[in-house]
Formats: C-alpha cells, sequence, structure tokens
C-alpha cells in the first residue's frame, strides 16, 4: 500500500504553519497524500495529545507516516525522534508525545534524529526538521539516526487511560482547546 502523511498538531487552523508544512512535504515526497487529523491539539500539552495520538493513530493503515508536533520545548533540550509502532512511523519531539504509542506497541523502535537542516528555525522545527524527515520516510528511505535501546518508558508516570477530557467535537465543527478553557 502506497504510504499517507497525516498532521497531527497544535499548530492551529488560522495562518500558514500548515500551508508551510504540507509545502515541505510535498518538495519532498510529491504526490503522496497528506491528510489533515488534528491542526487544534491542546496547545503546547503534549501529555493529552499523547493520548488522542494512541486511539487516533490505530486507525490508519500499516506503513503510514503520522507527522506529530505538539512542542512547548522547540529549540529546547528534547530529542527530535523516528518512532516505528505497529506497522505504523511517528515523526515529532522526544516529550512524551508518544509515550502512550510506544507503550501500547508491540516491539516498538526509536530513532533519535541525528541530520539538522542548515537553515532551521529556532521555533518552527515542524517545518525545518520533522517534516523533511517524514517526507524522507514517505519516499521510503529508512529513518536516519541512532537507534535507541528498547523498553525506555521515559513517563512511567503517566496512566496507561487518561481520566479527563482533552477535546471536544462541537455540532457543527471544533471547539478548540483554547475555547474550552475561556468558557
Amino acid at each position: 500500500m502506497a504510504p499517507i502523511i497525516v498532521l497531527f498538531t497544535d499548530f492551529g487552523l488560522e495562518g500558514p504553519y500548515i500551508g508551510q508544512v504540507k509545502a515541505v512535504l510535498h518538495q519532498i515526497a510529491p504526490g503522496v497524500p497528506v491528510v489533515d487529523l488534528f491542526a487544534d491539539l491542546p496547545a503546547a500539552k503534549p501529555q493529552p495529545a499523547a493520548y488522542l495520538l494512541a486511539v487516533y493513530g490505530a486507525w490508519f493503515p500499516p506503513g503510514t507516516i503520522i507527522l506529530a508536533v505538539v512542542d512547548p520545548g522547540v529549540g529546547g533540550e528534547r530529542a527530535a525522534v523516528v518512532v516505528e509502532a505497529d506497522s505504523r512511523w511517528y515523526v515529532g519531539p522526544d516529550n512524551g508525545l508518544f509515550e502512550l504509542v510506544t507503550r501500547r506497541a508491540d516491539r516498538p523502535r526509536t530513532w533519535e534524529i541525528s541530520a539538522r537542516p542548515e537553515a532551521i528555525s529556532a521555533s518552527f522545527h515542524g517545518r525545518d526538521l520533522f517534516a523533511p524527515a517524514a517526507g524522507l520516510l514517505a519516499r521510503g528511505e529508512p529513518p536516519a539516526g541512532r537507534l535507541r535501546p528498547e523498553g525506555v518508558f521515559r513517563r512511567p508516570d503517566w496512566p496507561d487511560d487518561l481520566a479527563e477530557i482533552v477535546y471536544i467535537l462541537a455540532p457543527g465543527g471544533t471547539l478548540s482547546w483554547r475555547r474550552l478553557c475561556s468558557l
């Protein structure tokens, strides 16, 4: 089956961010379909997004590349990773976003992305670092980077199930996290 790329972000529904990421993906992997799953995840909150990712990622076929970016530490100490879990690829920051995906998968593998582009924004790794890595995977290239040891759960204090509402789909559209917090 031909790959697809799925976007799973907190970039928001307004502004140029999703468009810029798609432009990079189309340059690197022309013709690969891109599916917009979430652009309005809880902003800068990788933990609730991790639970949504574990559920929604499973709906996509094997070989899917999920570009997942909820990254409050952009430009900071967190690593950039590629995760293979249950025959799907996940690309994004190592900040807990992939905790539940790897915990629930059979034999997940994680690579730390070592390649860095010449020009990289301090605040938009989704476009400059993660989108190129996802595009290369979509072209069939293996993950570039160092394979990490297996079995290391970085967020063992996170429960297997999160007993809170993290996203509401309202009739006729979505009610974003920001809007929900201001109600």
